[in-house]
């Protein structure tokens, strides 16, 4: 697989992403560790809104907030797979600038 295709493979699930670590080509591509870290970030905010989110659902029936949340985060890991499909280094809306000097490891 090329640099682009693991790009948008690191958006698709945990698994997606550890293929995409473990068989880059060329660790020091950086469209690849650009979308690497990007969607790593996506997936710990994802995680984090979850649970935060179930857990005042439990206090408060807040269906909504879910339901909206849920449409929020699979909205932005479209946009990510777009744009590493397209090759563009374009940052996650929201809260992507945050994750592009962080997981130092990747690079």
């Amino acid at each position: 697989m090329n640099n682009r295709t693991l790009s948008m493979l690191s958006y698709v699930t945990l698994i997606g992403w550890l293929i995409a670590y473990f068989s880059g080509k060329e660790k020091t591509d950086a469209l690849l560790i650009y979308h690497l870290k990007q969607s790593l970030g996506l997936a710990i905010v994802s995680i984090l809104l979850n649970i935060v989110l179930y857990a005042i659902s439990y206090l408060v029936p807040a269906w909504s907030l879910l339901s909206l949340a849920g449409w929020t985060i699979l909205i932005f890991w479209i946009l990510g797979m777009i744009n590493a499909g397209n090759d563009a280094q374009k940052p996650v809306p929201v809260f992507g600038k945050a994750f592009e000097h962080k997981f130092s490891f990747i690079g």
